[in-house]
């Protein structure tokens, strides 16, 4: 069997690699990513390399003056910006945000590792057959007079199993074919956050770098980052197999599953987090009054209702997808979710603070305007 994966928002699975505001130059609106062994050789012919040395140690980008040239010519790949409006935002940003992270790819072209698919599709089996009582426990081994150092850990175990008894050994997703970057363009993204306004009431802030957030009606004041990215409507296949022998009643009973694990009921429970997470979101952009996103969340709802009724799922995966697409947990009510987040340090600010969490939503722009969530993709499985 294979899969098709279909992308339908702008999506960055990644593979840790970043371009370094000295690996690349802007001109002409789009990345131009620097043959850096070809101007090494060509420069080590005569005297200019010491030069070129200095400035890559000393700056944090390059100096489009007297090395705009290597951009013109030397240049390994050419990505576009997805409009011509973010070369000036690109030229105020500060060093930090100007390192891209691209997406993952070999010498023949990117592709979707597989691991992405079934690390989402374990975090829906996880949401789905979560007890009610879960997060309670949590919370008591959080708070006892020893902590546990992974107090969650156990809890998945009981839900989703592991090692041999782990239910994600009944499907095997490959990684994707290799295709072609032509479509890939470098997307410009900014973090939305709430502002409390009263009781029950917020606003819209865009996050500066060390600075607090900007107002809601400028976003062009919030900090920018950018991310090469597959544009909606971009599609992987890759090889899918089921385990049918583990589904055996036997075999079954002796790694103590109560029922099948079937593609149909991992693919519902992920559809369930789906929906779950886009009712969030949902309520997010009614706080927030980003139209514009409102309309994405309202599109992706309706292609959930369609994969269901089909038979494929909705996942949300790759870099910025946030913290939603990542904790099982989102399924609890709110007073044991906020409970077991404020016992823990790194969250435990955000919770004190009395505002909805997480209360940041990456947001993808198009055509220079806040339009929509990172990473949504689309899952079938053909025979």
């Amino acid at each position: 069997m294979r899969y098709r994966v279909t992308i339908l928002t702008p999506t960055l699975i990644g593979n840790g690699e970043k371009l370094s505001p000295i690996d690349y130059m802007v001109w002409r609106d789009q990345v131009n990513v620097l043959d850096q062994p070809r101007i090494f050789r060509l420069l080590s012919k005569g005297p200019r390399l010491e030069g070129y040395l200095t400035q890559l140690h000393k700056a944090t980008k390059l100096d489009f003056a007297s090395w705009g040239g290597f951009a013109q010519n030397y240049a390994d790949r050419r990505i576009p910006f997805e409009d011509v409006a973010y070369t000036p935002y690109w030229e105020r940003a500060q060093a930090e945000s100007l390192s891209i992270p691209t997406f993952a790819s070999t010498g023949d072209g990117p592709f979707l590792p597989g691991a992405a698919i079934k690390g989402a599709l374990r975090n829906g089996f996880v949401f789905s057959n979560l007890r009610p009582t879960a997060l309670r426990e949590v919370e008591a081994k959080l708070t006892g007079d020893r902590p546990w150092r992974r107090p969650a850990e156990q809890i998945e175990h009981q839900t989703a199993g592991s090692g041999g008894s782990d239910r994600m050994r009944v499907i095997s997703v490959g990684d994707s074919a290799h295709g072609s970057r032509e479509g890939y363009r470098v997307y410009m993204l900014r973090l939305a956050t709430l502002v409390a306004r009263g009781p029950g009431q917020f606003a819209l802030g865009w996050k500066q770098t060390g600075r607090g957030a900007a107002e809601g009606k400028r976003p062009e004041d919030g900090t920018p980052t950018f991310a090469e990215m597959a544009p909606a409507g971009t599609a992987f296949e890759g090889v899918w197999r089921e385990n049918a022998f583990l589904n055996r009643e036997e075999v079954r009973q002796s790694l103590r599953w109560n029922a099948p694990v079937t593609r149909e009921r991992l693919f519902e429970a992920a559809n369930e987090y789906a929906a779950r997470q886009l009712e969030l979101h949902a309520q997010y952009a009614a706080w927030t009054g980003l139209d514009g996103l409102a309309g994405s969340i309202a599109d992706l709802r309706g292609k959930l209702e369609n994969a269901r009724r089909d038979g494929g799922c909705l996942l949300a995966i790759g870099w910025g997808a946030g913290f939603l697409s990542k904790s099982a947990a989102t399924g609890a009510s709110d007073e044991d979710y906020r409970k077991v987040l404020g016992a823990l340090p790194y969250y435990e600010r955000a919770i004190k603070s009395g505002l909805p969490f997480p209360k940041t939503r990456r947001i993808v722009f198009l055509k220079n305007r806040p339009a929509t969530l990172p990473g949504w993709v689309e899952l079938r499985v053909e025979a």
